[in-house]
């Protein structure tokens, strides 16, 4: 049986010196706890890649799987247009 991964997601409040954030936009995050201890969170941003932002930049969201599953599927479209 596979294991279901559990993603989170979350939307920029503050993209300051970060030129691969937009505000008011969702964010998918990634676990890692490393960076967890220095306060930062790894957000698949704009680029494509993920990459370490500071925590305050985000607000934590809950979003239904449902919604999970058409956002990413939208923007998988829309990347390879």
């Amino acid at each position: 049986m596979k294991k279901r991964i559990t993603t989170r997601h979350v939307i920029c409040i503050r993209n300051q010196g970060g030129e691969d954030l937009e505000l008011g936009k969702v964010y998918r995050i990634l676990p890692d706890a490393v960076a967890a201890k220095d306060d930062l969170v790894r957000v698949i941003d704009e680029s494509g890649e993920d990459y370490l932002y500071p925590s305050n930049y985000f607000v934590a969201i809950a979003v239904p799987q449902s919604a999970v599953r058409a956002l990413w599927t939208t923007r998988a479209r829309a990347a390879h247009a």
